[in-house]
C-alpha cells in the first residue's frame, strides 16, 4: 500500500516495524521557503529500509515514512509539546537541525495555521496508516510487537553529552511492553556481546517518542520498543551519508535475532 506519505508491506507476523523518520521528500509546496541546509536531509534515519530488509522475510509489517521529518515530525505529538522538558529537542516541525542550523532563511514564521496543515496532510494519514495496521493484526493475534526503528548520528554534542551507546532502546520507562518482551529482545544482544561488542543501554536518552508511548498498551495487546541505533553501525555518517555494506552485515543478523526473539516472545504471551 502506498501513498504520498508513506508506503506500507503487510505480514502476517504480529509485528509491525515502524519508520518514521526515513523519509527524504520535501513536498514541492513548501520545498521553496527552505534554506540550502535544508534540502540535504541529513538528520534522516538514513536507509533503514535496507538495513531491516530481511524483516518482510519474517513476515512483517514495515511502515515507512516517505517525507522528511523536516516537513513534519511524524515521532512528535500532534499538539507539539515536548517528550523531554528541559532538553534540547525538535518539534512536530522543525525550524532547525539537530546541530543547531536553521532550516528556514532569516525572517520566515512557521505560523500555526501551516503547521496544522502540514499535520493534517502528512502526519494524520501516516497514523491513520500505523492504527489501522496494528488493529488488523490484532484481529489475527492476541498480542503484537510495534518495533519503532530509528538511527542517529553517533555524537551529537547539541542533544548529548559524548558518543551514544550503539544500540538504545525505549519503552517509556518500562510501559509501552510487558518486561519479558523487553527481556526477549535483549537476550540476543546480551549473548553476543563477547563475539560483537556493541553497547546498549535501555531507557537512557531515549526512552521511546510519541508512537512508543501513545501506542504502545500491554494490557491491550500492544507491546511497543523504539530502537535508537548509531548510524556509524551500518553507514558513514558525513554526506552523501553512504549505506555501509561491510558494516552493514555484522549488524544486521543481530537485528534480526532481536526482532524474531521479541516477536516469538509476544506469540507466547498470546498463546499462539
Amino acid at each position: 500500500m502506498n501513498s504520498p506519505v508513506f508506503s506500507l508491506h503487510r505480514g502476517d507476523l504480529p509485528l509491525l516495524i515502524s519508520i518514521p523518520h526515513l523519509g527524504t521528500e520535501i513536498p514541492s509546496e513548501i520545498a521553496a521557503v527552505y534554506s540550502s541546509e535544508a534540502r540535504l536531509v541529513s538528520d534522516t534515519d538514513w536507509h533503514l529500509d535496507r538495513l531491516y530488509g530481511f524483516a518482510k522475510g519474517l513476515g512483517a509489517s514495515i511502515l515507512g515514512a516517505k517525507l522528511s521529518r523536516y516537513a513534519i515530525d511524524l515521532n512528535r505529538p500532534p499538539n507539539g509539546e515536548s517528550l523531554y522538558p528541559g532538553q534540547t529537542t525538535t518539534g512536530l516541525c522543525p525550524t532547525e537541525t539537530f546541530r543547531g542550523v536553521p532550516l528556514y532563511p532569516a525572517g520566515y514564521v512557521l505560523d500555526k495555521d501551516e503547521i496544522e496543515r502540514r499535520r493534517a496532510l502528512y502526519w494524520q494519514p501516516y497514523h491513520n496508516a500505523l492504527q489501522e495496521e496494528l488493529a488488523r493484526l490484532r484481529k489475527q493475534h492476541r498480542q503484537v510487537l510495534l518495533w519503532e526503528a530509528h538511527s542517529i548520528a553517533s555524537v551529537l554534542p547539541r542533544l548529548f553529552d559524548g558518543k551514544l551507546p550503539d544500540f538504545n532502546f525505549g519503552s517509556h520507562g518500562g510501559l509501552s511492553c510487558a518486561p519479558s518482551v523487553m527481556a526477549a529482545a535483549l537476550a540476543p544482544l546480551t549473548a553476543s556481546r563477547t563475539a560483537l561488542p556493541f553497547t546498549h543501554v535501555l531507557n537512557g536518552r531515549f526512552k521511546g517518542g510519541y508512537i512508543t508511548r501513545h501506542y504502545g498498551h500491554p494490557g491491550s495487546g500492544v507491546h511497543a520498543i523504539q530502537l535508537e541505533m548509531c548510524q556509524s553501525l551500518y553507514m558513514n555518517e558525513d554526506f552523501p551519508f553512504s549505506y555501509r555494506e561491510d558494516l552493514a552485515e555484522q549488524v544486521q543478523p543481530l537485528l534480526q535475532q532481536m526482532l524474531e526473539s521479541a516477536a516469538q516472545q509476544v506469540l507466547r504471551l498470546g498463546g499462539s
